[in-house]
């Protein structure tokens, strides 16, 4: 009717008539990934896993890698390089002869190597027993959590830390021959001196090994440091309660516990004794005379001042094969021990 009469019918408001087709969203369906065959699936868990355990051995020498490329270019090579001179005599812009074991038995005969031979274990003996003794003695007496010991700690290892050289040049002023060297006061206190020390051939080899000695027992204390902190204390109390003297504790309680750590200060030292080259060269330079002359010193002298690089070489592996034998003897006696 009203269509009719030519009148409009008002629209009715937006969103309450019926929705046209072009606005009802389409709901897709879910993605659904084809099944994969057993056997395929198996088969790629394998791959994934056999390339991860590729990488995971990967992983670690890559962190390696770096020193280990350092210690070959420094430490291997000139090894090598050490055993090819050994036999062969070097001379320089005029081609190396081979001279096969001629070097090894020049430098086994000639009597200033038998004689650094003998003063180079008399140094290793003596540093290595009293940088033990000291340092055992030392790690006693600052063992314990006083807040004051921690600067006599300190104190103690600055000789380890200090360089070589300034030691020597203290230690020749302490030294001194005359009666107002630093030592001989010391001594004029009570009516003995003055000592020619390294100026001696009878005192200068001891006098380097109490060098040794007050340098490496400070080393050798923070390791018994660290070892007596690793003791049961419950073993002492038991013991105490069992009435045992503090001399009993000591030798069933603390040295038992403390064996493995000077299996290891024993070693280091005794290798340490071997290869001593520093202070005895700025001390004494081997002298006065040969009285203080070690295979290192003597090796030194042969190869950068006498320009026997062949013999000199020739030395320095039987002195690498001395110090690998000493760590495969003290290798094999702590497993012995550990038997035991």
């Amino acid at each position: 009717m009203s269509n009719l009469t030519g009148s409009r019918q008002p629209r009715p408001p937006y969103g309450t008539g019926p929705p046209s087709r072009a606005a009802v969203p389409t709901r897709r369906a879910p993605y659904r990934r084809p099944p994969v065959p057993v056997g395929a699936a198996s088969r790629h868990t394998q791959v994934s896993r056999y390339r991860r355990r590729r990488l995971q051995w990967l992983v670690p020498w890559m962190f390696v890698a770096p020193p280990l490329i350092l210690f070959l270019y420094f430490k291997i090579l000139p090894l090598a390089q050490g055993v090819q001179m050994s036999f062969y005599d070097v001379r320089p812009y005029l081609g190396d002869r081979y001279v096969g074991g001629g070097n090894y038995v020049e430098a086994t005969t000639q009597p200033l190597f038998t004689q650094a031979i003998w003063q180079t274990i008399i140094l290793a003996v003596g540093t290595t027993a009293g940088s033990i003794l000291l340092g055992f003695l030392l790690a006693i007496l600052v063992e314990g959590q006083a807040r004051h010991l921690w600067l006599v700690r300190t104190a103690a290892f600055l000789p380890v830390v200090t360089t070589m050289a300034v030691v020597a040049e203290v230690w020749q002023v302490m030294y001194y021959p005359d009666r107002s060297g630093a030592l001989n006061t010391l001594l004029g206190w009570i009516g003995v001196g003055p000592e020619p020390f390294l100026q001696s051939p009878h005192q200068a080899l001891a006098s380097v090994v109490a060098v040794g000695i007050w340098r490496g027992a400070p080393y050798d204390m923070m390791i018994f440091l660290a070892g007596l902190a690793t003791v049961d204390r419950n073993l002492y109390e038991s013991a105490a309660v069992d009435g045992a003297s503090r001399w009993s504790r000591f030798l069933h309680v603390t040295l038992p516990s403390l064996r493995p750590v000077i299996t290891i200060l024993f070693l280091l030292a005794a290798l340490r004794g071997l290869r001593s080259f520093t202070e005895v060269f700025l001390l004494t330079n081997g002298g006065p005379g040969q009285s203080t002359q070690v295979i290192m010193v003597l090796i030194y002298k042969l190869g950068l001042e006498q320009g026997k690089l062949g013999v000199a070489a020739a030395g320095s592996m039987i002195l690498f094969v001395a110090t690998a034998a000493v760590t495969l003897a003290v290798y094999v006696w702590r497993r012995r021990a550990v038997v035991r």
